[in-house]
């Protein structure tokens, strides 16, 4: 085991959980049917498709009951590796509407109905109702040849989006919801957008431990004032130069205006946060540990990603965790 991985296992030991690399790794005590694990089922930030890393999505396991934050690309896959079973999905928490964590939900939702789940999908979020109706159409075309070949049952009575104002979203047994509105989204007032969608941050108390999934964003009073005093802060985290190093790489950057290259990085530093801002929100809002997830895109696939954790430690002293899909906390 290396130096960094011996590190990571150390300083989640310190506040009292386990870490394991992915489903091949020993069952440990968090793998019990009762409790409260995470699992960072995809680490990617953005829409760019990586080698090893699926698109944002987690999986908080409460006492066996499963609970998904986002769902990028990859999820339905991510869920049977990390060992659980899809069709038990039946709370789904999206951040925001942007690809990169929804762009697996169509993917998701159709296996469910094409397996046999009997009880509703509440997909709670700023802008999902519309997210629902739009993968139920475009997943019409096989329900009506499902149809003919005998699955008589309508996704609309399966698949339900609601779109939901900050405060308490939803609570149950085992856990208790709150949403809070970040930085992430700054529309132009008039323009589509505005007022239709939002991008949320949710704090999930639960009977054992408190996590906080800030979603996208920039850096929030909302998030840090909802963070407080949980175990466990998951949150995004960006460096520009990297995605315009990786933008330079492809192309992409230099068939882009002097124009948007600025209205880009403008959106990247005002509506991401980076290592530096995600440390001084944890420490403000003295949170147990940080958990660093979203992460950007890179040149090097190799990429250990020890600055961004090392940016953090200048204001924020607690244990910091590097994500890898598959990882639980």
């Amino acid at each position: 085991m290396t130096t960094k991985a011996l590190a990571l296992l150390a300083a989640a030991a310190s506040i009292g959980f386990a870490v394991s690399s992915g489903p091949t790794v020993a069952q440990t005590a968090g793998d019990k049917p009762s409790g409260t694990q995470l699992i960072t089922l995809g680490t990617r930030g953005g829409p760019l498709p990586s080698k090893d890393r699926a698109q944002s999505s987690n999986l908080l396991v409460v006492n066996g009951t499963l609970y998904l934050i986002d769902a990028g690309g990859g999820v339905t896959r991510r869920i049977v590796q990390a060992g659980h079973d899809f069709r038990k999905v039946g709370k789904i928490f999206i951040t925001h509407p942007h690809s990169d964590h929804t762009a697996g939900l169509a993917t998701l939702l159709v296996s469910a109905w094409e397996y046999q789940r009997r009880e509703p999908i509440d997909i709670y979020g700023g802008g999902v109702e519309a997210l629902v109706k739009g993968a139920i159409a475009y997943l019409s075309p096989n329900a009506e040849i499902r149809w003919a070949e005998g699955k008589k049952a309508p996704m609309a009575d399966l698949f339900h989006g609601h779109d939901v104002p900050p405060g308490v979203v939803y609570q149950d047994a085992n856990v208790k919801v709150t949403a809070v509105e970040n930085s992430h989204f700054n529309f132009p007032q008039g323009s589509p957008p505005y007022g239709k969608y939002k991008s949320y941050s949710y704090r999930f108390e639960t009977p054992g431990r408190v996590v906080v999934f800030s979603g996208d964003t920039g850096p929030s009073d909302a998030l840090t004032e909802l963070a407080k005093g949980a175990d466990l802060l998951v949150t995004e985290v960006t460096l520009v130069e990297d995605v315009i190093d990786v933008f330079k790489r492809t192309g992409a950057w230099q068939v882009k205006t002097p124009d948007e290259q600025a209205g880009w990085i403008r959106h990247m530093k005002e509506e991401h946060v980076t290592p530096e801002d995600v440390g001084r929100m944890a420490a403000k809002a003295g949170v147990k540990s940080l958990v660093l997830t979203h992460l950007s895109p890179t040149v090097d696939p190799e990429d250990d990603y020890q600055r961004y954790a090392d940016g953090a430690k200048k204001f924020f002293p607690g244990p910091i965790l590097l994500a890898k899909d598959l990882m639980k906390f």
